[in-house]
């Protein structure tokens, strides 16, 4: 008797969330909701081209710094005259960008390895695309302290 109530009680529910989502109102709702998350990952898309745009992180800007050098440097303009003196501050500056490694989804922290000295941080490894080159940098900008970002990234592609 249970499962034939708990049975009819889940037919009445779902008969009522499609009546729902198939009405204008429902339908007004999940278009809106779908337009907001949209602009949500437009803006945040941007920004992060806009960021990688200002510091020269682009993919061309790195492969054309990869060509020529065989690495990629850059430096925080406001900040290049404070230098971190402290051995305890470049521990702090490591650990806390192989922290973010480690929560990144698009880069491998078991293959990118991060060295600070005086808030100069290199990093050094291999990642399967350029693109992840840039992702690193800016990741490693980002991080409180952090002066210079200096790259031996290789490029080597999955296998």
């Amino acid at each position: 008797m249970r499962i034939f109530l708990a049975l009819i009680i889940g037919i009445v529910v779902g008969a009522a969330g499609l009546w729902y989502f198939s009405s204008h109102e429902g339908q007004a709702r999940v278009h809106s909701a779908g337009a907001q998350i949209q602009d949500a990952a437009r803006s945040a898309g941007d920004a992060v081209q806009q960021k990688l745009k200002i510091l020269d992180l682009r993919t061309n800007d790195i492969m054309a710094d990869l060509s020529r050098t065989g690495r990629v440097v850059r430096r925080k303009a406001r900040e290049a005259g404070e230098a971190v003196a402290n051995a305890t501050a470049d521990a702090r500056i490591t650990a806390a960008i192989k922290t973010k490694l480690v929560t990144s989804h698009d880069l491998s922290a078991l293959s990118i390895s991060v060295n600070t000295t005086a808030g100069v941080v290199t990093l050094s490894g291999f990642v399967p695309t350029a693109e992840d080159i840039s992702k690193a940098m800016l990741l490693a900008m980002e991080t409180d302290g952090v002066q210079e970002v200096i790259s031996t990234l290789q490029v080597k592609p999955k296998s």
